[in-house]
């Protein structure tokens, strides 16, 4: 089940992230469970109160939706342990023909090699030219031949080691094996097989072969393996009883892990012409393989953007990304999406109040610490109630989740708009906790707001505030950097600004006083500071 994001614009504020909980909670609700809540940036002083009121954790936080590896159906073929024998694996293999390699993994599921049917052809040639096995374990050795010791002797050992020689016939007094330290191969060759005991051969294998009660007892040096495959096919599966782990490639291997992005990946493997490449988690096991045809048509997450619908001020991948829904009530912007998408964008005062009638239109009431957490957004956003963006509606809205809630606006306007302006608090902290960029008529311009109740307080900070503003806009090539105090209680904002003084002169026709001023009757950034800025610039 693929998740669906549900995320508000960077530097969030209240209303941001409370919209993408409660809208991701409506849809659980009504029984799609792929709806997450996430946020973009820092959770600010102000916010962190509400949820910790309300008894709700922040959001899970996201840094991007491009698309990355585990957004690929990659495949999933069996891991093997590096124990696994060669007839094992080649059995894998042929039941998955589609995948070109297996992963060779520990105990603990992390990479030791690749395993490909290449690699092993080429090992069963090269038994051929050098017919020679080492420490086979003889567990494996007993599976690959479906045979059993017939004998308990001296030089039974937990792995068999040798030269594997078959007896063939040979010319009158040649001998059939060189180093009785090999692994002997013969049918029903009584000849040989007492010769073979005489001489202590370490391994003996009878293919189809029976041998004498008296000569086995006599086996004290050798020990002597029945198997019912004739001897052409035991001589080759003899050597399809080794570890995989020995002859898997396990050099410098190219792997993924599923946080990359796919940019990259297609970069490396346009460098590479591997067909099969591990794909490894946060803790280094093995969870799959890609291969190219896997970046052809990449799955893309999916999202619903609330509180914004501009690119600047959204989750960085976006045009990766597939959007569902945007929910709104800011000014119409610049997000393009590849098809039809649910927009709802109305006049309020707030995002929660959209939200919030949403849940009266499906029929469900929110739950009293969902309505806490909504009428909390509708107060921070409208700046209680005295917003120009407030409208009739938020106020009915904010009243109605106060109910179910069992709360005080009041009491709660005064818990917000105190818990954001601490004394302790940076000056980095209080500018940039409700800061937006805008582009306007190709000036790029950055805006922080702080909702308060004691402007003047935060004002003693002039010089601090202004000193950072002025190093942020060089850093950002901003054309101009403002901090909006909105005083709660004056119905006003005090503005600082790095730019040009005559812009905000003439927007808001205004004297200006080591750069600032106070605006009156000035608390919206969106509706009151941008609209001024966007007619003065055309």
């Amino acid at each position: 089940m693929d998740t669906v994001y549900v995320v508000g614009h960077r530097n969030p504020d209240t209303d941001s992230i409370v919209s993408a909980m409660a809208y991701a909670a409506l849809h659980n609700a009504l029984g799609d469970r792929r709806y997450v809540a996430a946020r973009l940036g820092h959770v600010s002083d102000e916010t962190k109160m509400v949820l910790d009121r309300f008894g709700y954790e922040p959001p899970v936080h996201i840094h991007s939706v491009r698309t990355q590896v585990r957004d690929l159906a990659f495949d999933t073929p069996p891991a093997l342990s590096t124990a696994v024998t060669v007839s094992r694996a080649w059995d894998v293999l042929q039941q998955n023909p589609s995948i070109p390699a297996l992963p060779v993994v520990d105990e603990g599921a992390r990479l030791q090699g690749m395993l490909t049917a290449d690699e092993i052809a080429g090992f069963d040639m090269r038994s051929i030219a050098c017919p020679v096995i080492e420490d086979v374990p003889m567990f494996n050795l007993l599976s690959a031949l479906e045979g059993h010791v017939l004998n308990e002797s001296d030089a039974l050992a937990n792995t068999v080691s040798g030269e594997v020689v078959i007896a063939m016939p040979k010319a009158h007094g040649a001998p059939i094996y060189g180093d009785v330290n090999c692994v002997l191969l013969c049918g029903q060759q009584p000849d040989v097989i007492e010769r073979a005991i005489a001489d202590g051969v370490r391994t003996l294998i009878l293919c189809q072969a029976e041998i004498d009660g008296e000569l086995l007892a006599s086996a004290k040096d050798t020990c002597v393996i029945s198997t019912p495959c004739d001897i052409s096919r035991a001589s080759r599966v003899i050597y399809h009883a080794i570890p995989v782990g020995r002859i898997c490639s396990a050099g410098d291997i190219v792997c993924f892990h599923l946080d990359d992005f796919i940019d990259d990946v297609r970069e490396v493997v346009l460098q590479n012409r591997t067909q099969s490449y591990p794909i490894l988690d946060e803790e280094e096991r093995v969870v799959g393989t890609l291969s190219r045809y896997h970046l052809l048509r990449p799955r893309r997450k999916q999202v619903v953007l609330v509180d914004h619908n501009e690119a600047a001020q959204s989750v960085p991948g976006l045009e990766q990304a597939e959007v569902l829904a945007i929910i709104d009530h800011h000014r119409l912007a610049d997000i393009q999406t590849s098809g039809p998408v649910f927009f709802r964008n109305e006049p309020v005062g707030s995002t929660a109040t959209i939200v919030s009638t949403m849940y009266q239109e499906k029929g469900i009431v929110p739950t009293e610490k969902m309505a806490g957490l909504l009428a909390s957004a509708i107060v921070s956003d409208t700046v209680m109630f005295k917003s120009p963006t407030c409208t009739e509606r938020d106020r009915h809205i904010a009243a109605s989740m106060a109910r179910i809630a069992g709360i005080s606006l009041d009491e709660l306007g005064h818990e917000i708009f105190s818990a954001s302006t601490s004394d302790s608090k940076p000056a980095s902290d209080l500018l940039f906790s409700d800061f937006k960029e805008f582009h306007i008529a190709g000036h790029a311009l950055g805006i922080g707001q702080v909702t308060c109740i004691n402007s003047e307080h935060i004002l003693e900070r002039r010089q601090e505030f202004l000193e950072l503003m002025r190093k942020t806009r060089v850093d950002k090539e901003y054309d101009m950097i403002l901090l909006m105090l909105t005083d709660v209680l004056r119905e006003g904002t005090e503005l600082l600004f790095i730019g040009d003084e005559d812009v905000i002169r003439q927007a808001f026709n205004v004297e200006l006083h080591n750069g600032s001023c106070f605006l009156p009757k000035i608390m919206s950034r969106k509706k009151q500071v941008v609209p001024m800025l966007s007619v003065l610039w055309g």
